[in-house]
């Protein structure tokens, strides 16, 4: 373990670590997944497009495909540039999954996926699907009776609870979604206007998962989406990066060893960003530098990934109290695969202060007019961070990966905004 970063770590002090286990992907092969396996999730998804077409009428322009844009950020790029005392080495762009249809957040892939993915076993094994049909068969009154025989269990710090509690009741399942004290007022709120159960706990995270996977082990009508260990989940947020490739492609930005593909993705129990560098690493290979960012009160995967001991554990252990305003990212210990599953193929690992992610939430809408919630801009200043720690890196395409916005309340942004507009007045 380098004990430079757990000293800055455990004194609350940014930091980023450049990931000494890092691999030329041809070498590595400890994920146990393929680019066949992602290509399967895909064409689940393009199957179920007429169901969420249907479900969801906001899809109707995409098809029923759940994706988002790409967009260059030029004028927050400048703002960067000046208060960064450097200029980013190639064009920043954002991938917009703050608005992301149905719930709005990176959660909705996977999440969705999930989802969609245990219907369709259950319809198969019930001899329920037609098919001659669509699948926007499954939103008829047959589906939903035999759907709402089952109960869908998750723990969440608000996205994912989000994209399954949604989807989940849409299709007509019961649902029980365990939140942590960190998750927003307005996430529960949301949830229970879904008609979902929504069981708060007076702890962080982990206890979440561990009173909701309880709760799904006591019996065989209960399904338990367990956002540790779930490699559904994972290669659904792994689709991502064949759209990307796509949406790339017609920006008319080629990835190549002269023009590589450097992404930041904001990182809590990791299976979001984990999944989604699997995706890019099969689909852009060793052109493609994924660089994860956490708050520095919960850097549980930069933790777990340095020191080896992955789940074992806890940002507690170094005396952090996991308490964040990012709190998507408000996790204390890491999944229990993903950092074993991606540790050689992310490239870096930094933190971020929370009066920064606020700071650049009021200046992304000033510049931009761009609506995030605190915990997606937590990569917005990955490249500069990655440019200091290296400036020989060679010039190329950044992205900063967006991880939720589009469902937060007017009045609760409104919050957010005043209190990085206050910073940065006294920034000056």
């Amino acid at each position: 373990m380098n004990d430079a970063v757990l000293k800055h770590l455990s004194d609350k002090v940014e930091v980023f670590w450049l990931n000494d286990k890092y691999d030329t992907y041809d070498q590595y092969a400890g994920s146990g997944f393929t680019i066949d396996d992602i290509q399967e999730a895909e064409q689940r998804l393009l199957k179920f497009s007429p169901l969420i077409k249907r479900l969801f009428p906001r899809t109707e322009g995409s098809g029923g495909i759940i994706e988002s844009p790409v967009e260059k950020i030029e004028n927050m790029q400048r703002w960067l540039n000046e208060i960064e005392g450097q200029d980013l080495k190639g064009a920043l762009y954002i991938k917009r999954d703050d608005i992301l249809p149905i719930s709005g957040s990176v959660k909705a892939r996977g999440g969705i996926y999930e989802i969609l993915k245990y219907a369709e076993e259950l319809a198969a094994e019930s001899a329920l699907i037609n098919e001659k049909q669509s699948y926007a068969q499954f939103a008829s009154e047959r589906f939903r009776a035999l759907f709402n025989r089952y109960t869908i269990v998750c723990a969440s710090t608000g996205n994912l609870g989000l994209s399954i509690g949604i989807m989940s009741a849409e299709l007509g399942f019961k649902v029980d979604i365990h939140m942590s004290v960190d998750a927003k007022a307005w996430k529960k709120a949301l949830l229970r206007d879904y008609g979902v159960n929504v069981i708060e706990h007076e702890d962080d995270y982990s206890k979440a998962v561990e009173a909701g996977r309880d709760e799904a082990m006591k019996r065989k009508d209960f399904y338990f989406v367990d956002d540790e260990d779930s490699e559904t989940l994972f290669l659904g947020y792994a689709v991502s990066a064949l759209r990307l490739e796509n949406q790339l492609t017609e920006a008319g930005i080629e990835v190549s060893s002269d023009n590589p593909l450097y992404v930041y993705l904001p990182c809590g129990v990791g299976g979001a960003p984990g999944g989604i560098a699997f995706g890019l690493k099969e689909v852009f290979g060793d052109n493609v530098y994924p660089v994860f960012a956490e708050p520095v009160n919960s850097p549980c995967m930069l933790l777990g990934v340095m020191s080896g001991k992955h789940d074992d554990i806890s940002v507690r252990d170094i005396g952090l109290d996991n308490v964040t305003i990012a709190d998507g990212l408000a996790v204390g210990r890491p999944s229990k695969f993903i950092g074993r599953t991606v540790e050689k193929l992310v490239y870096g690992f930094y933190t971020v202060q929370d009066a920064s992610l606020y700071e650049m939430l009021a200046k992304l809408w000033d510049t931009e007019k761009m609506k995030l919630e605190p915990s997606a801009l937590a990569g917005m200043t990955g490249g500069y961070r990655l440019q200091k720690e290296q400036p020989d890196m060679v010039s190329g395409t950044h992205l900063v990966w967006s991880t939720g916005g589009d469902m937060v309340p007017e009045d609760v942004w409104q919050k957010d905004y005043e209190q990085g507009f206050e910073l940065l007045k006294e920034q000056g």
